[in-house]
């Protein structure tokens, strides 16, 4: 009986997958205006993808999640659960932005793809891409934070 207890504590305390520290990083875009940098979340595993920015009140300002695909794909994302409206930038393996789903809709089913294969989608919050000035065409690079030893 104790072993039973054990294991439906241990169960019950145990974090979700998706609830882990994400990986951290930074990103940089090329504009017409110059360069902006965004702070990033990356969801590269595909329980990371899948949850995406699910759920959030807010994103703070100059922040995203970039997910991050193993080989270019024409990507398909939808709303739901999804509760603040966002800016998609899907970006080729070059890194350039080949189109932008702007204003996307809170909680909608109704798919948002991308136009032709990509690596990388950046989401960032509603109106940031007009507000900073990112325009298909524009390109990114980015880094993953390493921890300070």
């Amino acid at each position: 009986m104790r072993v039973l207890m054990a294991s439906v504590l241990v169960l019950s305390t145990s974090s979700p997958a998706w609830a882990e520290t994400p990986t951290r990083g930074s990103l940089e875009i090329e504009t017409e205006r110059g360069e902006v940098t965004l702070a990033i979340e990356i969801a590269d595993e595909p329980n990371e993808r899948s949850r995406g920015l699910m759920f959030r009140e807010s994103l703070p300002e100059n922040s995203g999640m970039l997910f991050i695909y193993p080989a270019p794909r024409i990507a398909s994302f939808w709303m739901k659960n999804t509760r603040i409206p966002l800016d998609m930038l899907f970006i080729d393996a070059d890194g350039e932005i080949t189109s932008i789903a702007r204003e996307t809709v809170p909680f909608s089913l109704t798919p948002v793809r991308s136009t032709e294969p990509v690596k990388f989608i950046l989401e960032i919050d509603g109106g940031d891409a007009d507000r900073l000035g990112i325009a298909v065409g524009d390109r990114m690079t980015w880094e993953v934070d390493t921890p300070s030893e």
